[in-house]
């Protein structure tokens, strides 16, 4: 903090999961998802000073970009001549300001009943999205692991806040265009509330791709190949008389 005239000028480090924001600059009043600045200057703002406020962002990232470390400066004069904010003070009333928006707490429980529906072999032709390979390709899999664990995100140790990560995890010999994208979309719905377990089962029974909802596809962000594995007679050479019987 450095005094100047009657305010006080802060400097501050923040982190935030970037995935809702526009980016860290503030977005313009139209537009509807806002950058982080945005939230922090109204923040600020709820501490009713008497200056305009404008943060002076150090470094700028773009839409979906997270952030372990950005800093940012502001002045701020208190009304009435009052004093300056005691650093301690003020890093607590900003965080009020920005507690976490409400989420539903997801319903693991249910999540994990409907990832087990899933589990063997099926017809997963509800759960692959159409291309040019969709009738050369057997929408017959056998599903051979559909879990639902707590990560251990590397973030765990950078964030100074309790934020957690699941993780679904599946194992198949192969899979179906977006199959796990729409698994994982399905999965996520019934966590939310938003699907039952039953309707992933019906979902699964109808054999459709046209019966997947619209816009229930989970984005590739945060989608991993975790690993290859190999049987032994994956890696035997095939002679031509093999591909003709």
């Amino acid at each position: 903090m450095i005094m100047h005239n009657g305010s006080a000028r802060y400097l501050i480090f923040f982190q935030y999961l970037g995935t809702k924001y526009s980016g860290v600059m503030k977005a313009p009043p139209h537009q509807v998802v806002k950058g982080v600045q945005n939230y922090l200057e109204d923040a600020v703002r709820s501490l009713r000073p008497v200056n305009e406020v404008s943060l002076s962002i150090s470094s700028r990232t773009d839409t979906g970009v997270h952030a372990l470390g950005n800093s940012a400066h502001f002045d701020l004069q208190r009304q009435n001549g009052k004093p300056p904010f005691a650093e301690e003070v003020l890093v607590d009333a900003l965080n009020f300001h920005l507690r976490p928006e409400p989420i539903s707490d997801l319903d693991v429980a249910a999540m994990r009943d409907a990832a087990a529906l899933l589990v063997g072999t099926h017809n997963f032709s509800s759960f692959r999205a159409l291309n040019s390979e969709t009738p050369f390709k057997d929408p017959v899999k056998t599903l051979e692991k559909a879990s639902l664990e707590l990560g251990d995100a590397f973030v765990h140790k950078h964030f100074h806040r309790d934020i957690q990560f699941w993780e679904l995890t599946f194992k198949s010999r192969s899979f179906l265009y977006k199959q796990v994208r729409r698994m994982t979309g399905a999965l996520v719905a019934v966590g939310q509330g938003q699907m039952s377990v039953s309707g992933v089962k019906e979902l699964l029974e109808a054999q459709d791709s046209q019966a997947y909802p619209h816009n229930l596809t989970s984005p590739p962000e945060g989608l991993f190949l975790t690993r290859v594995e190999y049987h032994r007679s994956d890696l035997q050479l095939c002679t031509q008389e093999d591909s003709l019987s």
